[in-house]
């Protein structure tokens, strides 16, 4: 139905009014992606060591406590503040890294020393899934953070499958490719706090296309453009 000019006279003199008396209040944040980075390479390298043999099966409840008492917590913060920061990439890989290492950390916790589990081996498989599609959304944004999410799910996926088969070789793969996690996690956490503080970017992430907007746009206006199709902001999430 086409509108008469005085309906599309009243509707733009409605949306001059909503425009004139909506405020949107923006509140800067610390970037607690260094934060979570972090938190990742300490859970990924203590695992690491235990899957690899360098410490002892008595050691798996000690490591089960430093996901617990450490990562979890480090990383459900970077998750509620990557929440308010409006970076829902950052926000969903924490707080799903944050539930997966709880239940890692609380089935290692209770189980006995080296045993395995096949129930814990179906939830990584799903977990690796889960990773995976955090890391999907960053890879048209920022490449780095994209790929220690996608190796945090291919790390899931190698040690569900250990736990399924109780193959040493896969124990073992799964190992490497958490100390592979662990560079990655401490290169991207160095490089995030470094553009943080020194707002540029120092070490590259592969910031590209609204990644590299982020950090380039040179006025409040341009970073703000898309604001009012954000959740929170829009009608419907």
């Amino acid at each position: 139905m086409i509108a008469t000019p005085g309906e599309q006279a009243a509707r733009e003199e409605r949306q001059r009014r909503v425009e004139a008396t909506t405020r949107v209040v923006l509140r800067p944040l610390a970037s607690p992606a260094a934060l979570g980075f972090l938190g990742l390479a300490a859970a990924t390298f203590v695992v690491a060591g235990l899957q690899l043999g360098w410490l002892e099966p008595p050691e798996s409840k000690k490591v089960a406590l430093v996901l617990i008492a450490f990562t979890v917590p480090v990383q459900f913060l970077a998750s509620v503040l990557g929440f308010l920061a409006r970076d829902g990439v950052i926000a969903t890989g924490m707080g799903l890294l944050s539930g997966i290492w709880l239940t890692v950390g609380l089935i290692t916790w209770t189980s006995r020393p080296g045993a395995e589990s096949d129930a814990l081996g179906m939830f990584l498989l799903l977990a690796a899934v889960a990773m995976w599609v955090p890391a999907s959304s960053s890879a048209v944004a920022k490449l780095v953070p994209a790929a220690v999410l996608a190796t945090a799910g291919l790390r899931f996926l190698v040690t569900g499958i250990f736990q399924l088969t109780s193959n040493e070789a896969w124990e073992d793969a799964a190992g490497v490719i958490g100390l592979l996690l662990t560079v990655l996690a401490l290169y991207a956490a160095i490089a995030a706090e470094l553009e943080d503080t020194q707002k540029r970017t120092i070490l590259p992430q592969g910031r590209r296309g609204q990644g590299k907007r982020a950090i380039e746009a040179p006025t409040l206006v341009e970073q703000a453009a898309e604001l009012h199709h954000e959740p929170g902001v829009r009608a419907q999430l």
